[in-house]
């Protein structure tokens, strides 16, 4: 029997759908110099506040690009930057095999904090979108969860009351945020958890 209220599932995107490791970035920029890597990831983690600014779309590409070659003394290009930065993910394909079954009977929307660089460089290729109605990312809206700006464009787009969302994230503070708007939430710890969640909830899938 179909849950009479989960209308729309939401999917966060990293972590739950495609794994991603930075440590990946640090191996291939120590080979270009050694530390060059470790220094930038360093660089990157004090100065958190321009990765939050640039999945808002409050720091342009272009000056985002500039700071981040400026950390690793310009000795690559830009497109091998966006290259660098983007070759992070992997596939759970155990959790995406999930997305055509819940397609038949949900809407399905993707809600990410991300960026434009890696969107275009990194994860768009993939195929698996194709199963979502709609994807909500935070460079596109101008907000990231855990603000509730972000949960709103979902329920514009859905145009379903809160209590109709269910939400899958591996962060808390996400799920909290998620929680605080009226809709139902889980955190994503692993496949075989997220099928229990389903299942105790009478997801069709």
């Amino acid at each position: 029997m179909k849950n009479k209220e989960t209308r729309v599932i939401v999917f966060d995107l990293g972590n739950v759908l495609i794994p991603f490791d930075y440590s990946i970035i640090i191996k291939k920029l120590n080979l270009i110099r050694e530390g060059l890597g470790d220094h930038f990831v360093k660089k990157y983690n004090d100065n958190y506040h321009l990765h939050r600014s640039f999945e808002k779309w409050e720091l342009s590409t272009d000056n985002f690009i500039s700071i981040m070659l400026g950390w690793l003394d310009h000795l690559i290009s830009s497109e091998e930057f966006c290259s660098l930065y983007s070759d992070i993910f992997t596939l759970n394909e155990e959790t995406i095999s999930l997305l055509p079954k819940l397609k038949l009977n949900y809407k399905l929307v993707l809600l990410s904090n991300t960026n434009y660089i890696h969107q275009k460089y990194g994860w768009e290729k993939y195929g698996f979108f194709y199963n979502f109605d709609k994807l909500i990312l935070s460079h596109e809206v101008g907000a990231v969860k855990p603000e509730a700006k972000i949960y709103k464009a979902v329920e514009e787009f859905s145009n379903e009351l809160p209590g109709a969302h269910l939400f899958i994230d591996d962060i808390q503070d996400y799920v909290n945020g998620a929680k605080r708007m009226g809709w139902d939430a889980v955190q994503f710890t692993g496949y075989a958890d997220l099928v229990n969640e389903f299942k105790s909830r009478n997801i069709i899938f």
